[in-house]
């Protein structure tokens, strides 16, 4: 792949997904920070952000120049709805030959919520996994069908990415925000961390505390089947609002969220999750058990189902090569 050609100022890298340089940046306010670089706001560019590496010579600049491709790759309907639920990288930000960071778009407003003491904070998925607190009377909780609606949007959305041959790594509730103002939706953060089916990350990737699957024989390695694992992780936790509920305990859905029978369909299908490695149930078989459809093929508790022979559809080669090019940590969180 050719290195991206270098926009003569901001505008032209977003409108292009090419490099823009740092010294072209005005920088503002940090907006967050974390082990592997922190997050700053730029002046005259509202609801944008610098995602600055603290140490660019561990960075894959390659890896991110895929991503910046794929967005700019996809049809513009595809690439409205990226935008509208994840801090994809929009361009890469360099500093000489070095690869030094990305820009990215801010969490949406709704997303965030007001503490007592008048400081902003983003709306985690940790918020669905426990009960309100004085300490959290600020967040805006869902109803019982709300709640069922935001995990079917974390489902279509991690769904999608698996289709495009892509894994996400550190799924945890650390990453996912969301909101139901106007309406439920959820905004996926550290999007660096993804990649290609087989493929090095930007960084290296470091799991979650309580959200590693413990079964993968590739440690923190990402894959489609950890990632699978996550998810249902992250299903569970917040149908039974338990922070720390895993596959093989019982499972008990928060009143009313759940009809009976997906309720049913919905405890085998966690029954799955825990499961051996590749075994894990894919976002499909989740949505229909959340939905309590018929068109969903269960494995008999305590059998184990075959392997998939096939891995999900790989990104299109021709998104990552010279023309397209041309053409986790705890970041973007305010303080």
């Amino acid at each position: 792949m050719s290195t991206p050609e270098r926009a003569p100022d901001i505008a032209t890298a977003l409108a292009h997904g090419f490099d823009v340089d740092l010294a072209l940046l005005n920088l503002g306010d940090e907006a967050g920070r974390g082990g592997q670089g922190r997050v700053q706001r730029l002046d005259g560019y509202p609801g944008l952000l610098l995602k600055h590496y603290l140490d660019p010579g561990k960075v894959n600049g390659r890896a991110l120049t895929e991503l910046v491709a794929l967005r700019h790759g996809l049809p513009a309907a595809d690439r409205d709805r990226l935008d509208a639920q994840t801090a994809w990288p929009l361009c890469r930000v360099v500093d000489g030959p070095r690869c030094v960071g990305f820009l990215m778009r801010e969490a949406p407003p709704a997303m965030t919520w007001l503490t007592g003491a008048g400081a902003r904070k983003l709306t985690e998925a940790q918020y669905l996994l426990y009960p309100p607190r004085a300490a959290t009377q600020g967040v805006l909780r869902p109803d019982p069908e709300q709640r069922l609606a935001l995990l079917l949007e974390v489902v279509g959305l991690v769904g999608r990415l698996h289709r495009r041959g892509l894994v996400i790594g550190d799924l945890s509730h650390a990453n996912v925000l969301w909101t139901v103002r106007p309406e439920p939706a959820v905004y996926l953060l550290d999007c660096d961390g993804i990649r290609r089916i087989g493929a090095a990350p930007v960084l290296e990737q470091a799991d979650t505390p309580d959200w590693a699957d413990p079964l993968s024989p590739h440690g923190s390695a990402a894959t489609v089947d950890s990632d699978r694992y996550k998810a249902a992780l992250l299903i569970g936790r917040t149908l039974a609002q338990d922070p720390y509920l895993t596959p093989g305990q019982p499972f008990e859905p928060l009143p009313g969220v759940l009809a009976d029978r997906s309720a049913a369909m919905v405890r085998r299908v966690w029954e799955q999750a825990g499961g051996a490695y590749g075994t894990r149930p894919d976002l499909h078989t989740w949505r229909a058990a959340l939905e309590g459809r018929d068109a969903i093929a269960l494995t008999p508790p305590g059998a184990v189902p075959p392997r998939p022979s096939q891995p999900p559809r790989p990104v299109d080669p021709r998104l990552f090569d010279g023309r397209a090019a041309r053409g986790s940590i705890r970041l973007n969180r305010p303080s």
